[in-house]
């Protein structure tokens, strides 16, 4: 679906607004990824979890059969417990890049709040100064 002439001149400015800022730019063009490392799971977590997961599936079907409530409760818990269990690394794993190379949490710093104050305050001029 081809867009409006309206909405290419809206996309080339917030284009343009985009190059402009240097602090958004910064921040975009890092070194280093911004997604999180990969954490590497062991086989026996995995086995261990799914184990626990279908035997979780098992009780809530037997629950149903039953028409035991709490029963279908334990046994969602018993596979939502597996499923954690098999997706969490082990206490101590190490990012599949290595911890060195990761990078640290960002902080809200007051770059961040100037920006998405830049951003508000052209939300504005564009609705005609109204906020809502």
């Amino acid at each position: 679906m081809a867009l409006s002439e309206r909405e290419q001149e809206l996309l080339a400015q917030l284009e343009k607004q985009l190059n402009n800022d240097p602090a958004f730019a910064s921040t975009m063009t890092g070194p280093q990824p911004l997604v999180a490392p990969a954490v590497t799971s062991s086989p026996r977590n995995l086995v261990i979890g799914a184990l626990v997961a279908v035997v979780g599936l098992g009780v809530i079907i037997a629950g149903v059969s039953t028409k035991i409530i709490l029963l279908g409760v334990l046994g969602f818990v018993l596979a939502a417990a597996g499923v954690y269990f098999a997706t969490t690394a082990p206490k101590g794993a190490k990012a599949a890049g290595g911890g060195a190379s990761a990078r640290p949490a960002p902080s809200k710093a007051k770059g961040s709040s100037r920006f998405m104050q830049n951003l508000e305050n052209k939300w504005d001029e564009r609705q005609g100064g109204s906020r809502f």
